[in-house]
């Protein structure tokens, strides 16, 4: 009788303890709001940002040489002489020119880019229970690219713009030439602006509201999208795959020093970009088609074809070397930058 009654009350506890179990199970399959997801979307806007901001002066002089004229005596040329000719004319502010918007702009599109590709892989393998091969980390990234650039594109055409508002370039052939009587015409806008001086103070929402009234409205900061999303979406696929394949030769367990890391990044940004480079210049010249002095284009197709007919393969890859200068440093930073603030939030 003793024994009836104790096992009673037992069975019940331990009915109530599964009853209890299986009511909070469904809780834990909430993924999105976890500390590891936001540890995800916190390392991967620090490694935007950091990546970024070291090689700014870069970033600004690969967007002039896509956009400037062919026809143009006064081109950009040269990564060192582009350079110290950036600094001449409009120094340190030269170089950072775009910079605020940029990191604006990349940390949320890096944060949910690297957010979006490490919940995409678990989804693909399901969380760990299928091996992660190629073409699953292709896939990852392609589609952690296009979200990104869906939630950021904006932000992006207005720093191209800002980024060449103030530089000494015709975008076109058919560009009027600055008077011969100018005191400085190094600093000629490439925008609609009545002289240097407004162009300099052409801040990020007065050059985003004068797109859209002058422009078409908030369509017209959508600009380039389909190019965009077409270079994107390979470019991230390959980035994120060829990083994950070279860490696991350049970096076997026992080898992981913070230079072979940096390599591990350099490399697989290098291969990306290369590939994909053609796409990237279609989509400046789509951003900037409608300013002043701008080429205009039907669409990226047109784009495309005007390009390759008028200035051959080379045009397609306008201003490549200097993207490369930066795209090592820059994605090194990043995939290192990510990896370590992952690392100290304890992010698995």
């Amino acid at each position: 009788m003793t024994t009836a009654s104790n096992s009673q009350p037992s069975q019940e506890a331990s009915k109530a303890t599964s009853e209890a179990e299986a009511g909070a199970q469904p809780k834990t399959k909430i993924q999105w709001l976890s500390p590891q997801v936001t540890s995800y979307f916190i390392a991967g806007g620090c490694a935007g940002a950091a990546s970024r901001t070291v090689v700014s002066p870069l970033e600004r002089l690969k967007i002039i040489q896509q956009v400037q004229s062919q026809h143009s005596d006064k081109q950009y040329k040269g990564v060192w002489r582009s350079l110290v000719r950036m600094w001449q004319e409009e120094g340190f502010k030269g170089f950072m020119r775009g910079n605020g918007i940029n990191c604006l702009r990349i940390v949320p599109y890096s944060a949910v880019q690297f957010t979006t590709y490490e919940q995409l892989k678990k989804w693909f393998t399901r969380n760990g229970s299928t091996a992660l091969d190629t073409p699953k980390r292709l896939a990852s990234g392609a589609l952690a690219g296009i979200t990104s650039v869906c939630t950021t594109y904006p932000l992006d055409l207005v720093r191209s713009r800002l980024s060449i508002a103030t530089a000494s370039i015709p975008l076109s052939a058919s560009a009027p030439q600055a008077s011969t009587s100018a005191v400085k015409p190094t600093l000629t806008s490439g925008y609609h602006t009545s002289s240097a001086r407004s162009a300099v103070k052409m801040s990020m929402w007065t050059m985003t509201l004068q797109i859209m009234r002058e422009e078409g409205g908030v369509r017209a900061l959508y600009r380039g999208m389909v190019p965009t999303a077409m270079g994107v979406a390979p470019y991230v696929g390959i980035n994120f795959a060829s990083y994950e394949a070279l860490r696991g030769v350049i970096t076997p367990p026992g080898k992981t020093t913070v230079v072979r890391k940096l390599t591990c990044g350099a490399l697989a940004g290098s291969i990306s970009q290369t590939l994909t480079y053609p796409f990237d210049v279609i989509r400046r010249k789509m951003q900037v088609t409608g300013m002043a002095s701008a080429t205009k284009y039907n669409g990226a197709l047109d784009a495309f074809v005007t390009i390759g007919r008028t200035e051959g393969l080379r045009g397609l890859y306008r201003g490549l070397w200097p993207n490369l200068l930066k795209v090592a440093p820059s994605i090194a930073t990043s995939f290192f930058t990510y990896e370590l603030v992952k690392e100290f939030l304890g992010a698995a």
